[in-house]
């Protein structure tokens, strides 16, 4: 299949997709608008033409959420991290909208009609993703890709791709054993690329290959491109030029950070309060244990302090040493399993992020035994102590929870080296759309925690 002519096509038609649904979802509420809302106010001369202005609010609201949350990303995202990205920015802009209206109405609104309409705006979703995709995978068949791969072996990158076999199929593997020549030679025939801990020589001149030839090309970065990535450029000699720092969050980025941290942990405290009052109950009726687990966690600048979680396992789950959660730890109790799905065992570390011991976006604090395992392994771990640990961040969002260190420290390396306040508030919401995604609370399997737990002892 001639990939380089279908790719051309791809964004044009994401891009359709995406007007489409906009326009459909904002007609619908211009509708419900008009014919049930707009006619129970009496017009006066200071808001006459001016009901034009909701619908507008409402489009500009629905594709601000859609668009942070990703839920224009057709053919990028799964079928269903796609749809459930739009239902919750449909949520969220119709929540915001009826707030609205009832202000230029100047009333309380009976919500039935905002409620009927956002059901109809779900089942519209679930159509339409469901027939885009179906259109798609005809289309955009499966890239057939060559993996290479250097000092790992391949299975690592088997499973991450195994998860989007909608995409993306490893025709072949090759190791850089096989010599240049020969690797070029496949290379070049192939529909795409996976270079993976590559030697540097060997993976330079595979890219130029690539990029010669127009072959897509889906790198595994060591550390050290993350890094690069992030560098900025100089002109004062007569050859381009790349300057690297030790990235640091500025004081003024600091500053509002932190004052994003107070005020945004606050309104959580306070409008989930009710949540942790009844998590709280749950846990103390349970088995008539303490409500709140503390455990030493490592955050900036390594500095150790107490995390509090609503206690999920049973009371004397660690009389005999610290063990790592595995995906069906029976030490966890019934209500506790819930709350651990949910998510709601972490909410008071709300009073660590108004401690200052924490951020709310931020590297996941970690032990510090693990830290010192871990150490052992990837010497540059103590690269994510370079801010404060968070209750949610770029690799919880974009990994899981068993995800490898490794790739978990990159994730992390990219917040740091990308940071901005805007990419707080990003993750923030995408947040909200993890809770619900089961892998994302799942522990490692028995045979991993177990070896990790080991170490734990021995150091």
């Amino acid at each position: 299949m001639n990939y380089k002519k279908r790719d051309d096509y791809k964004k044009l038609i994401s891009l359709i997709q995406s007007v489409i649904i906009l326009g459909i979802e904002t007609v619908a509420f211009g509708f419900a608008w008009y014919r049930y809302y707009d006619t129970t106010r009496e017009l006066d001369e200071s808001f006459a033409g001016a009901g034009n202005l909701v619908v507008i609010i409402y489009c500009v609201i629905l594709l601000f959420f859609t668009r942070l949350n990703g839920g224009y990303k057709f053919g990028h995202l799964r079928l269903m991290d796609l749809i459930f990205s739009q239902i919750l920015s449909l949520i969220g802009a119709n929540v915001i909208i009826f707030f609205i209206m009832c202000l230029a109405l100047r009333q309380l609104l009976i919500p039935g009609v905002i409620l009927l309409l956002t059901l109809i705006e779900i089942a519209f979703v679930f159509i339409y993703n469901g027939l885009m995709f179906f259109l798609e995978t005809r289309l955009y068949p499966p890239r057939q890709l060559i993996l290479v791969y250097g000092d790992k072996g391949p299975l690592e990158m088997f499973s991450t791709f195994r998860t989007r076999t909608d995409k993306f199929h490893i025709a072949e593997t090759v190791h850089e054993s096989r010599g240049l020549t020969a690797i070029m030679e496949k290379v070049e025939n192939s529909d795409g690329v996976i270079l993976h801990r590559v030697h540097p020589d060997i993976r330079s001149e595979i890219l130029h290959l690539c990029y010669r030839n127009d072959i897509r090309a889906y790198v595994v970065p060591y550390i050290s491109d993350i890094i690069l990535w992030s560098s900025g450029d100089t002109h004062l000699f007569d050859t381009p030029m790349l300057v690297t720092h030790s990235h640091s969050i500025t004081a003024v980025e600091a500053f509002f950070k932190r004052l994003m941290d107070v005020v945004g942990a606050l309104i959580m405290f306070i409008v989930l309060s009710p949540i942790m009052l009844i998590v709280a109950i749950g846990v103390k009726v349970q088995d008539g244990g303490p409500i709140i687990y503390k455990q030493d966690r490592v955050t900036k600048d390594g500095r150790v302090f107490k995390i509090l979680k609503f206690r999920s396992m049973m009371k004397d789950s660690e009389v005999n040493g610290a063990r790592l959660a595995t995906k069906d730890d029976d030490r966890v109790t019934p209500f506790g399993r819930v709350i651990r799905d949910l998510h709601v065992d972490e909410l008071p570390q709300l009073i660590n992020v108004l401690r200052g011991d924490m951020s709310l976006v931020g590297p996941r604090p970690e032990r510090p035994e693990i830290i010192e395992q871990y150490k052992d392994e990837i010497p540059e771990f103590d690269y994510r102590l370079k801010v404060k640990a968070g209750l949610t961040g770029y690799a919880q969002v974009y990994g899981r929870y068993k995800t490898p260190s490794y790739n978990k420290l990159k994730l992390d390396m990219i917040y740091i080296e990308h940071y901005s306040i805007w990419l707080d508030i990003k993750l923030l919401f995408l947040t909200f759309k993890i809770i619900f995604i089961k892998d994302n609370s799942e522990g490692f399997d028995e045979k991993t925690a177990e070896e990790m737990s080991e170490k734990m002892k021995e150091s």
